[in-house]
């Protein structure tokens, strides 16, 4: 694997520099502690370094005041560093402020090695708390955007989704098809990772809703799971009939739309335009072809869920009016 420093590294060892800087110049005392926090409150997204920033801030606070009570009240010994900690770590759960029992500790530890409480100590560690904190935190305004990785897993997953409605309209069709199928796999496990990227971009964004990436994936993942229930329902379809073309022809043509656009309206009208003329044709006159023709209508039903899915997703953005840009 070659040697690599990325954006997260660098901005910790800039934030590092920076607070250290600071708090030497400021003459404080343990001033390698600004740095120590300025470590450890730089996060992936914006949101995530809030919520950890203030954790830390709130576990420091409890931490220094319950310490300065029970080492005055019982002495500077191991012991009572023992009771602290045991009693300190479920306060701060209590508190919903766990991320912060490292930080806590090491400013703790600070008042143990000094062996006394003061106006003097308190306003050192709190000088090195906000300089920590408040380094990361500017830090942290920086967050290259993923917008780029986001199209291009977007056009990725499309495109396996077009092989997967294309292969489905060849089984239909033909009854038999040499596909094996792994596109459903690796369309699955891309979406995942392309809902965790949005989600990073979602929680970077901190005044504004950056939701529609994240929706899009969850949207598509929920069409893969209706594709996923069909699938077991063409293993039941022995031989052609007269329903099966223009099924598969639609599947195939809806292989070609797979895109962020929408063509719901469209594709639903043909739909319900291929069920008029099912209505029309003759009764099945075998238990092969009433098997046949149930199995072809049940994915026809799913496909019009599949439908109803981008539908729903399309309604919700044109509700926040901000429609999804064509690219």
């Amino acid at each position: 694997m070659p040697f690599r420093i990325g954006y997260r590294t660098l901005k910790t060892a800039v934030g590092v520099f920076i607070s250290l800087t600071i708090a030497e110049a400021l003459g404080l005392q343990f001033a390698s502690s600004a740095a120590i926090i300025t470590i450890l409150c730089i996060s992936v997204t914006r949101k995530n370094s809030l919520v950890v920033s203030w954790a830390r801030f709130v576990a420091c606070m409890i931490g220094l005041i319950m310490s300065a009570v029970l080492f005055e009240f019982i002495g500077y010994t191991p012991l009572t560093l023992g009771l602290f900690v045991l009693v300190f770590i479920p306060v701060v759960l209590v508190a919903k402020a766990a991320e912060g029992i490292v930080t806590s500790s090491v400013i703790v530890l600070h008042l143990y090695v000094g062996g006394e409480v003061s106006v003097s100590f308190f306003w050192n560690e709190i000088q090195l708390i906000f300089i920590g904190i408040v380094t990361a935190l500017l830090m942290n305004l920086y967050m290259p955007s993923k917008d780029n990785a986001l199209r291009m897993h977007r056009k990725a997953v499309e495109e396996k989704l077009s092989v997967i409605l294309l292969q489905l309209s060849r089984y239909i069709q033909y009854g038999e098809s040499n596909w094996d199928g792994k596109e459903i796999s690796e369309v699955d496990e891309l979406l995942k990772t392309s809902k965790k990227l949005a989600l990073q971009t979602m929680q970077n964004h901190l005044l504004r809703d950056e939701d529609h990436y994240y929706y899009y994936f969850n949207m598509r993942e929920t069409q893969l799971e209706i594709i996923e229930r069909v699938m077991p329902h063409l293993t039941r379809i022995e031989g052609a009939v007269s329903q099966s073309k223009p099924i598969a022809e639609f599947l195939r043509e809806l292989s070609k739309a797979v895109s962020p656009t929408n063509s719901v309206p469209y594709f639903l009208l043909r739909l319900e335009e291929i069920r008029k003329d099912f209505r029309q044709m003759p009764l099945p006159t075998t238990r092969e072809e009433f098997e046949t023709r149930s199995s072809l209508l049940y994915v026809m039903n799913e496909i019009e869920q599949y439908l109803h899915v981008k539908e729903r997703l399309w309604t919700k953005k044109q509700d926040k009016k901000r429609p999804f840009r064509k690219e």
